[in-house]
Formats: C-alpha cells, structure tokens, sequence
C-alpha cells in the first residue's frame, strides 16, 4: 500500500527582483506595496489583507497535505514572524534556509533532509495553484508533474500568452510520461507546444542526486526543470497530469491588483 501524501515544500527563497521594480501603473495599497518593494511575493495581501501563503497553505490542507516546508531566503524573517504570530490551525510548518539565490534544484536541497525519505509536492510561492491541480498529484501515487494547457493557462489564469513563454515547456510520451522539459523556451516554440510546466510537482527521494549533479543554467542557476531532464537520462519516470485550467502568478507588480481583487472572495482556513 503506497503512504498517503502528507507533505509539500514550497520555494518562496527568490529574490522577487521583478516584483521589486516600481511601476507607475500598478496602484497598490501600502502593505502591498511594502512586501513588493521586499520581494516576498508570497506575504503579498490580498484586498482583505490574507497574504498569498495563506491561500497556498489553506489550498494544500483541503487536499490532505498536513506538513508543509517553506523555503526560505536570508530575508525571510518577514514570514517566519507573520506565521509566529498567525499560526496556522491545519498545517505543520518546518522552514528551510537557501542562503543564497541558486535556483529552484539548489532550493530544493536544502529541504531533503526535512522530507525524511517520503513523497512530496514542490510548488513556487508566487503561484496559486488550481484545487484539481493538487488532488491530482496527491492521487497520483508516483513521481510526476502537472501539464498545464498554455491556452488554460491564460483563459482561466491571469498569465497573458505573451508571457507564457517564460515558463517550460513540456513534452510527453504516447504513454503520458514526461519526455522533455525546457525551460525559458524560444518565444516561438510555445505555439507548437501548448503544455507548459508552472513547477508543480511531485516528488520522491530520487530527484536529489539529480538536483546535486545538475549543471548551473546560463542564469547562473541550478534549475529544478533542469534536473528533472538530468533524471529522466538516469532511467526516472515522471508521470504527467494534463490539465486546462488557469494558475494566479504573481511575477510583476501588475499582477497583484488583478490577484487580489480575485482572492477576496475566496474562503480560506490555513
């Protein structure tokens, strides 16, 4: 019998350095303007002043998710004395220290000792993710991801199609495993392949030594897409969870009013 899937880590150890640029045209009040200016996307308020992560946390313990690892930076103090103070009533929280900027891969090394051996979800925390998203994963049963339509992804998200190319793109299998995965694509590749990654995953204890051994990218970064590939060489299976539907993604400033306004109605229970 495979375990139930309790666990998830969340990559909140960025920079947030697109969100920290001002833009005249994106009006937001003080307290969102404050953890823009300090890239902690995921302490961004929403019109009722719940930041994103209670809605991250709330979404995974409506799916069973019971322990929850966020990945932090050196600036994370902000979210550790927000969580000190408002403790959330369903989900453990464990945090885990990137010191520095190195990449999703690098992010998630830093939480492996936390995951003790068991299954898990990886997610960004400057995305809210669709329910059916999660349940999927949780149900899955193995290692793999969510294959996001791109034209979903714009229809019911907030992501434009000129701004999808900024995300991975996602090749499958006839069998419905992941074949390849490429991230920051040629802009006009994403038109002959409509399945994007927005880095939802599930994972097992394998995925480390492929996080451990993966080149940097020209970023200058160890990226998690990367060591998926890196993994697959190695003989692991990825299985695929095709989906339309729509993921809020708070990567600019312009985003936040639009998500906000969004999420105010939403009901919430981290």
């Amino acid at each position: 019998m495979i375990p139930p899937l309790v666990r998830a880590v969340v990559l909140a150890g960025g920079r947030g350095s697109r969100m920290q640029r001002p833009d005249p045209d994106a009006p937001l009040d003080p307290a969102q303007a404050a953890a823009a200016g300090g890239g902690i996307k995921g302490m961004i308020p929403d019109a009722r002043g719940r930041p994103l992560f209670d809605h991250i946390l709330s979404g995974l313990a409506d799916v069973g998710i019971t322990d929850i690892c966020l990945v932090v930076g050196p600036g994370g103090d902000a979210i550790r004395t927000h969580y000190a103070a408002h403790p959330p009533r369903r989900v453990r929280l464990a945090w885990a220290l990137q010191p520095e900027p190195l990449g999703t891969a690098n992010a998630l090394l830093t939480a492996e000792p936390w995951t003790a051996g068991a299954s898990f979800l990886v997610m960004n925390a400057d995305n809210l993710y669709p329910a059916t998203a999660l349940q999927a994963l949780v149900a899955l049963g193995a290692p793999g991801l969510v294959a996001f339509e791109a034209d979903g992804l714009s229809a019911e998200g907030n992501i434009p199609p000129e701004r999808v190319a900024a995300f991975a793109i996602v090749t499958l299998a006839r069998d419905g495993t992941l074949a390849s995965i490429e991230e920051k694509p040629d802009p006009n590749d994403v038109h002959d392949a409509p399945l994007i990654s927005m880095n939802l995953w599930r994972f097992d204890d394998r995925i480390f030594p492929a996080c451990r051994d993966v080149s940097r990218s020209p970023r200058g970064e160890f990226e998690l897409p990367a060591a998926v590939a890196l993994a697959i060489t190695r003989g692991m299976t990825f299985q695929a969870v095709r989906l339309r539907a729509g993921v809020l993604d708070l990567s600019h400033r312009r985003d936040v009013v639009d998500v906000a306004s969004r999420l105010a109605q939403a009901e919430i229970a981290p």
